[in-house]
């Protein structure tokens, strides 16, 4: 069989480093900090990158290089690098490319971090930005200047869950010549694949879906070869790496994703379905929902509508909180993609930083909640978050 030909979720299975001489069926961890050489020229040659030999786990290591290899291989990518956290990751794939003098087009809607990173921290360093709605087409455009770099975007967005039409954003950043760069943590490669629609770099919290359970911090940036040789070289130096622990619970998450996102998924447009109906509720967002703004796009570019939806309860902020403090299967967590559903309130949590006229601008009003459906029996999510309804 060739390899290149299997499908996506046999290499999420099946790809791994090369077994040792014990011939074990699982990839081993290799947990060391560095690598020792047979001789000073092999040394040498290794820091001259003569040969690819194994220098210092801040660097590679064979079981990040295992994880690293298998989300390339679902991106379509020919290169990436892992990092400690998917903020690490998201603030890599901006820095490295990115130098004094250039100009950032980033869409409005992404996650808080992201928002400060951009508007905080760059102007420091230089770099200029404009942060430009995720569907006003005509202001993107206008956004361009002669020293724009990069197009940064989450599609879906957070926590809105807006569809940035990947194809038409594949097409703007050829026309303008500048990097496209997608966090694309919300789906997995396994239901939406921007470098198919011209994207260069592709961003991951691994700590979400590619977990899936809630144990570990990750980040991983594929894409071209080149601006991934800047992002590995920036890590390098700067020593945001992945543990090698880390990397085998990541890499041994991605043989799972594939059951358990069908899961998230099934139960995230019944949980939809559902609030959709309720008169308590004022809408409901889901990619997959005929409702939804943006659904031809979505159904175009994902395979599925992903375990993420959000809706806003009337009475705002105080039916919100009153509703969080009622539910009693469901988590409150800053986390998302776990196994257990998880229900939130950006306006107080993630885009907290921001300030009011900054949130309502990208749509996070004060009653949205935020749901990140898990792998429980549909029928009790769907009775918690209405039980917690009726006694907001």
């Amino acid at each position: 069989m060739d390899k290149n030909n299997w499908h996506p979720q046999t290499k999420a299975v099946r790809m791994r480093s090369t077994q040792t001489q014990h011939m074990e069926h699982s990839a081993p961890m290799y947990l060391t900090s560095s690598f020792t050489f047979e001789d000073a020229d092999t040394m040498r040659g290794a820091f001259t990158e003569e040969n690819d030999a194994n220098i210092y786990s801040r660097y590679s290591n064979p079981t990040v290089d295992e994880f690293v290899a298998k989300v390339c291989a679902l991106e379509g990518a020919e290169a990436g690098f892992a990092m400690a956290s998917g903020m690490a990751a998201v603030f890599a794939s901006l820095i490295a490319p990115l130098k004094a003098g250039d100009h950032l087009l980033c869409c409005s809607s992404v996650f808080g971090s992201t928002f400060t990173i951009v508007t905080k921290y760059f102007p420091r360093y230089g770099i200029e930005y404009t942060m430009v709605p995720a569907n006003d087409k005509e202001a993107w455009e206008k956004a361009v200047k002669p020293n724009t770099k990069m197009m940064y975007l989450e599609t879906p967005t957070n926590p809105q869950l807006e569809i940035i039409d990947l194809e038409w954003a594949g097409q703007f950043a050829k026309k303008h010549n500048i990097i496209l760069n997608v966090d694309n943590c919300f789906v997995t490669p396994l239901l939406q694949q921007p470098m198919a629609y011209g994207a260069h770099l592709v961003v991951h919290s691994a700590t979400k879906w590619m977990d899936g359970q809630g144990r570990v911090l990750g980040g991983v940036v594929v894409g071209n070869k080149d601006l991934i040789r800047e992002i590995y070289l920036f890590c390098r130096n700067t020593g945001p790496a992945m543990s090698a622990f880390n990397a085998w619970i990541l890499s041994k998450s991605l043989e799972t994703l594939d059951v358990r996102l069908q899961r998230h998924c099934e139960n995230a447009i019944k949980i939809a379905q559902v609030l959709e109906k309720n008169d308590k509720v004022a809408w409901v967002k889901y990619p997959f929902l005929p409702s939804h703004p943006q659904y031809d796009i979505a159904i175009k570019q994902m395979q599925a509508g992903g375990g993420i939806l959000c809706f806003e309860i009337k009475g705002g902020i105080e039916k919100g909180v009153n509703f969080l403090d009622a539910l009693e299967l469901l988590s409150l967590t800053s986390n998302l993609g776990d196994s257990r559903s998880i229900a939130s309130h950006p306006a107080s949590t993630t885009h907290s930083k921001l300030t009011e006229a900054e949130r309502l601008a990208v749509g996070i009003t004060p009653g949205l909640i935020r749901i990140s459906a898990g792998l429980e029996h549909a029928d009790d999510i769907i009775a918690d978050i209405m039980q917690a309804l009726d006694k907001a």
